[in-house]
């Protein structure tokens, strides 16, 4: 997919390398099985040539796209919904003639991070909202393909997927976020809404249930499962053809959502966060949040790709990238005409007073448009500000080769670049 704001970003070096390299290179067609067991010869893959390169997505929600419909946060008066509707109802929609979803639920947005818009590439986004590194099915018998080669959740694992798509497209970059869900995050986020809106005074961050799967031993346990997935990443590759030194890995950590409780810029008391600006936490459990929670889910990410043996991946630290327009954060606001910094997501400089965190939606997430699982995660302006960190960080890795690096992406300043994106920073 070619995305709109595609412009004369200088093509990858790597891909030059390769590209002189088409006259000697065989292309051969067809598709491997979904069962690894019934997979047939590795086959060379696809020069670039005179085509496009490709770059594909794997992993869980915050590299999906999901809440990429929604540029910014509103109030709960239906009439001021279309005000931060930046992609429509179709916004999730990644089917060839865009009327449905390929798997439901997943939530692939059209301003998903993947879809860099590089000269002469081609994005592929296979990752799904709810994903942990094993394929399963929800209690609501949702598929969550995971990274493995399983059929657990009913359609092909992503691994899997991967190596389809691999066989028929020169994939030079394989960007991953995965461990969240591993984690059950969604669950602990959950139980740190309800000890907000509880009328008896609780706190999440106590819950017996929650430290436990945040200690060192969870952790480690956790690393372990990304290690596993990242090595099946590098398995499908090699299925599909590929040497390591043929493709890029970079794997991202997660940004952090909401502010500590000192910044976040509605009272805690009276449920004010909640009905004010969609973020019920308690400032007790907003500090352990960023201080802990999401720390610890970013040591699994490290440990796995230390654990995983890949020599050709990369670390993406994504963990302030955020900053200054997380969720109900001081210094931005909503979209509305009266309660707003802004009055709609397409006025001069929305990108830089408005929130780039979903709302975290209650009673307005029970009918359309709104839906529950998009609360929490980069909206439209975070997901396009996550796209300029990873395009800076696939042209850096490109150039550099070095394994096992580390780059860290931040705010860039105010305004937007010249494809519409909010300015970042890689160093």
């Amino acid at each position: 997919m070619r995305h709109p704001f595609a412009s004369s970003c200088p093509r990858p070096r790597r891909l030059t390398r390769v590209a002189a390299a088409a006259a000697t290179v065989a292309a051969v067609t067809g598709l491997l099985a979904a069962a690894p067991a019934a997979a047939g010869p590795p086959r060379q893959p696809r020069a670039p040539g005179p085509g496009p390169a490709a770059v594909v997505s794997l992993g869980d929600s915050y590299i999906s796209g999901e809440a990429g419909r929604w540029a910014g946060n509103t109030d709960a008066n239906p009439a001021n919904y279309p005000r931060i509707d930046a992609l429509g109802p179709t916004a999730y929609f990644d089917n060839a003639a865009r009327t449905a979803e390929r798997i439901a639920q997943c939530h692939r947005s059209r301003s998903a991070e993947i879809h860099l818009g590089l000269p002469r590439t081609e994005s592929e986004n296979l990752a799904c909202s709810g994903a942990r590194t094993d394929s399963f099915r929800s209690p609501k018998g949702v598929a969550k393909p995971g990274l493995d080669f399983s059929a657990a959740a009913g359609v092909p694992g992503q691994a899997t997927q991967l190596e389809e798509y691999a066989r028929d497209h020169p994939v030079r970059l394989v960007a991953v976020s995965i461990g969240g869900n591993d984690f059950h995050f969604g669950d602990v986020v959950q139980s740190c809404v309800l000890a907000y809106l509880s009328p008896l005074p609780k706190a999440c961050s106590q819950d017996a249930g929650n430290l436990a799967r945040f200690t060192p031993r969870a952790v480690q346990a956790r690393a372990a499962d990304i290690a596993g997935g990242l090595r099946n990443i590098r398995q499908a590759m090699l299925r599909a053809g590929y040497d390591t030194d043929d493709y890029d890995v970079v794997v991202q950590n997660y940004p952090a959502p909401i502010p500590h409780g000192r910044d976040f810029r509605y009272p805690a008391p009276l449920g004010a966060r909640q009905t004010l600006g969609g973020c019920a936490f308690n400032d007790r459990d907003a500090d352990w949040a960023v201080d802990t929670v999401l720390p610890a889910v970013g040591r699994a990410v490290e440990e796995g790709i230390n654990r995983s043996g890949l020599d050709n991946v990369s670390f993406l630290d994504l963990s302030h990238s955020l900053d200054g327009h997380r969720l109900c954060e001081r210094g931005v606001g909503l979209v509305a005409p009266v309660r707003g910094t802004v009055s709609r997501w397409t006025a001069p400089g929305a990108a830089d007073r408005t929130e780039w965190v979903n709302w975290v939606r209650t009673v307005t997430a029970v009918l359309p448009p709104f839906q529950v699982q998009e609360a929490l995660h980069p909206n439209y302006w975070g997901q396009l500000a996550l796209r300029n960190c990873l395009r800076q960080a696939y042209v850096s890795v490109d150039g550099t080769r070095a394994p096992k690096s580390r780059r860290t992406c931040t705010g860039g300043g105010p305004g937007l670049n010249e494809r519409g994106e909010p300015k970042m920073k890689l160093s």
